[in-house]
């Protein structure tokens, strides 16, 4: 997928998009995803590690870009936290973050408002709904082949698996969660491609993901918000 200098983050934010409404839906816990996507870019760059659990950064280490230096920096300054607990943890704020790079960059636009005339927002358009649309085919593409996993850029492989574990049902259907198991999990190993030791991570990370967003619908189902 040739998207430049696009994070995973980024590109996670935008495969939520309707383009046809123009606006994210079927997404509930796109923040959660967002976070997932920058925690395994931050591993495949070799920043972010497994110990005994526990996800520990290179200190000092940063990428250049804002909103994976920005939870860089969170996970130096806090306390200890495993997978799922940096997946929830302020997870808005990466989402926030993305979400103004993306405009900053210009596939999106912004457009000020006042809630009941009174309170200043801001309202948030797709500029480019034709690179979104090629996106998410690609990653269909990725999640039902025919392109052998072996294939696959690592990255490619962490987007597809946290879009479906983060039930982007936009995308990536609740049928074809089911119907690609297996090859969701080829891919969740090939995105832990470029060390060893980032297979048995990004499992880890697939698996906090899957409680974080559980626990959001739990959370919802029983009236308490996600």
């Amino acid at each position: 997928m040739p998207y430049g200098s696009l994070s995973l983050p980024t590109r996670i934010f935008l495969l939520a998009w309707d383009t046809g409404r123009n606006k994210i839906t079927g997404a509930p816990d796109l923040p959660l995803a967002v976070r997932a996507c920058a925690l395994a870019e931050l591993a495949q760059r070799g920043l972010v590690s497994d110990v005994d659990g526990i996800v520990t950064p290179v200190f000092g280490a940063r990428t250049g870009d804002a909103v994976l230096d920005g939870l860089l920096e969170l996970i130096e300054e806090s306390r200890p936290r495993t997978w799922r607990g940096w997946i929830t943890y302020k997870a808005r704020d990466t989402r926030d973050g993305v979400r103004d790079q993306l405009a900053s960059k210009g596939y999106l636009r912004t457009e000020r408002t006042r809630v009941f005339g009174i309170f200043p927002s801001r309202r948030y358009e797709l500029e480019r709904a034709g690179y979104v649309e090629v996106l998410q085919a690609e990653v269909l593409a990725v999640l039902r082949g025919p392109v052998p996993v072996s294939e696959v850029p690592a990255g490619d492989a962490a987007l597809v698996v946290c879009a479906a574990t983060g039930k982007l049902r936009g995308v990536i259907s609740g049928k074809d969660r089911r119907r690609y198991r297996d090859r969701l999990d080829a891919l969740t190993d090939r995105s832990g491609s470029p060390a060893p030791q980032l297979p048995e991570l990004m499992r880890g990370l697939r698996k906090a993901l899957a409680s974080a967003v559980s626990a959001a619908e739990d959370a919802r189902a029983g009236g308490g918000g996600g």
